[in-house]
């Protein structure tokens, strides 16, 4: 199993950008691939193709499928704004499965306004999707990590 961040540009060098946070201790179960829109990545266009992979994303779609399903999941990391246009203008993340995470509790992310209601920031996506996969222990350190980032 493996989590992609597709990066905005932009986000690389914020300090309230929690994807970062996933990065290192995950033992490269969490990787960033950097959006470009016109040009994506060869392992991006690899990954869409395999058809074993999701976008966390949501969608009206997204609740037919069940995250056992899928090997690798791609995260759009950036604000909600950012990841929503990320996602309308790169044509190659439509062929993309949509898969939505059951939440359970509201975001817990402080950092930045205009939160979208019933959203989870990048970090508590990756929590979420270690929780279901079965990766308690790396689920629950990331979970601290973030924890103290938030304060």
């Amino acid at each position: 199993m493996k989590i992609y961040l597709l990066t905005h540009q932009r986000e690389v060098d914020r300090k309230t950008n929690t994807g970062s946070l996933a990065i290192e201790p995950s033992c490269s179960i969490v990787e960033r691939i950097i959006w470009d829109r016109v040009n994506p990545s060869k392992k991006l266009l690899a990954l869409i193709q395999s058809q074993t992979t999701a976008l966390l994303y949501p969608s009206s779609n997204s609740n037919q499928l069940c995250i056992s399903d899928f090997n690798h999941f791609i995260i759009l990391d950036g604000t909600w704004q950012e990841a929503k246009k990320m996602f309308n203008q790169s044509d190659y993340l439509e062929s993309l499965d949509k898969l939505s995470l059951p939440i359970s509790q509201p975001s817990k992310y402080k950092l930045r306004r205009n939160q979208t209601q019933g959203g989870l920031c990048t970090i508590e996506c990756i929590i979420e999707i270690l929780k279901l996969k079965g990766h308690k222990q790396l689920s629950n350190h990331l979970k601290d990590a973030f924890i103290k980032f938030n304060n």
